[in-house]
C-alpha cells in the first residue's frame, strides 16, 4: 500500500493544500541537505545563503547594476552591499564603474566566480543524483513543476516586506 503522504497524481486525494506544504516541506529540506554536505572539491569556495542567490542570478546576468541584483533576488540594498562586498573579498564578483553613468557601478561575475558555480553544481548534480540512485524517470516532470515553483513565487513576492526568510518551525 503506498503512503498517502508521498502518494502523487491524479488520484492522489482532494486534500491538494496538504500535498503542496509536503512539496515545500521537501524543498526546504532537500537544500538543507545539499548545504549541510559542504563540497568535497577543496577548491570550491563556500557560500552564504544570499551569496549563493547572488551568484545564481549572475550566471543568468554576468553583469548588472546592484539594484536590479537586490530587486531580482529579494535582498535589500544595504543587504546587498554587504553581499557583494563578501564576493568580491573571495575573488567571485567585481564592481565596475557604469561606462553610461559615471556616477553607478555594475556588478560584473569574474573567471573564478563562473568556474566556481559551475564547480559547485557539478557536486550538487552528483550528491542529487547519488541520492536517487541515478534514477532520472521523473526528473524532466520535477524540473518542469520546480521551475514553475520559483517563477512564480519571484513573481509574486511581497514588494512592501523585508526580505528576510520566515523563521522555519
Amino acid at each position: 500500500m503506498e503512503d498517502q503522504a508521498h502518494q502523487t497524481g491524479p488520484t492522489a486525494g482532494p486534500d491538494h493544500e496538504q500535498r503542496w506544504a509536503e512539496l515545500a516541506d521537501l524543498v526546504l529540506i532537500i537544500s538543507r541537505e545539499i548545504q549541510f554536505r559542504g563540497y568535497t572539491d577543496e577548491r570550491a569556495v563556500p557560500l552564504s545563503p544570499s551569496e549563493g542567490m547572488v551568484m545564481r542570478y549572475l550566471q543568468r546576468e554576468p553583469a548588472a547594476p546592484p539594484s536590479r541584483i537586490a530587486t531580482a533576488t529579494g535582498l535589500q540594498r544595504t543587504n546587498l552591499s554587504t553581499v557583494l562586498g563578501g564576493l568580491e573579498r573571495k575573488g567571485l564578483v567585481e564592481r565596475r564603474a557604469d561606462p553610461g553613468d559615471g556616477r553607478g557601478v555594475t556588478v560584473h561575475t569574474t573567471e573564478r566566480g563562473r568556474t566556481n558555480y559551475a564547480l559547485v553544481r557539478r557536486e550538487w548534480a552528483a550528491a542529487v543524483s547519488e541520492a536517487t540512485d541515478h534514477d532520472t524517470e521523473h526528473l524532466d516532470a520535477a524540473l518542469t513543476l520546480l521551475t514553475a515553483v520559483e517563477t512564480g513565487l519571484a513573481r509574486t513576492r511581497p514588494r512592501n516586506r523585508a526580505t528576510r526568510p520566515a523563521a522555519e518551525s
